[in-house]
């Protein structure tokens, strides 16, 4: 098999002098980056942040500088994201909402060990050749006792007690 030939640029003078730049910061302890920060910004470091944020930090206006900053689109995307100290409840309002099931897929389930398989419907769900209006009536019909249907097809977290049904 023969390898397609592949073309590597070579780095400019402004990109390697910004890996050097960034290979000395590398070096420097916290109180050394909080010197090169003022430097850099025109302005004391945030007490708070620890030396490698501050070596990203660094880093990263540097190669800004040098080398463009973010294109506005990207900047738009990174400031519609929100405060990461929101990420996880960003995520978990995300996970509860992203159950909305498309027409087409197909669960399954194992139950006393006979395979399951439900197709979602626009209006519904069909299983064993009927329709149905939820996911619940199917897991009642399935085993006999009430059931949260999409717990039961594994779409939302197991919650309660150790020992729960599964």
């Amino acid at each position: 098999m023969v390898m397609p030939k592949v073309t590597v640029a070579t780095a400019t003078a402004e990109r390697v002098a910004v890996d050097v730049e960034v290979a000395h910061l590398r070096d420097l302890d916290a109180d050394g980056l909080r010197r090169r920060w003022e430097t850099i910004y025109g302005g004391k470091a945030p007490t708070h942040l620890p030396r490698h944020l501050l070596f990203r930090l660094l880093a990263y206006r540097l190669q800004a500088e040098a080398l463009g900053d973010l294109d506005s689109q990207s900047q738009r995307i990174l400031d519609r994201s929100g405060a990461p100290e929101n990420a996880s409840k960003r995520a978990e309002e995300n996970r509860r909402g992203g159950n909305s099931l498309r027409s087409g897929t197909v669960l399954g389930r194992e139950w006393n060990g006979q395979m399951h398989r439900v197709a979602v419907l626009a209006g519904g769900f069909a299983w064993n050749g009927a329709t149905y209006p939820s996911l619940s009536k199917i897991a009642f019909a399935i085993t006999g006792t009430r059931w949260n249907g999409p717990r039961f097809f594994g779409l939302r977290d197991k919650s309660g007690p150790a020992g729960a049904r599964p």
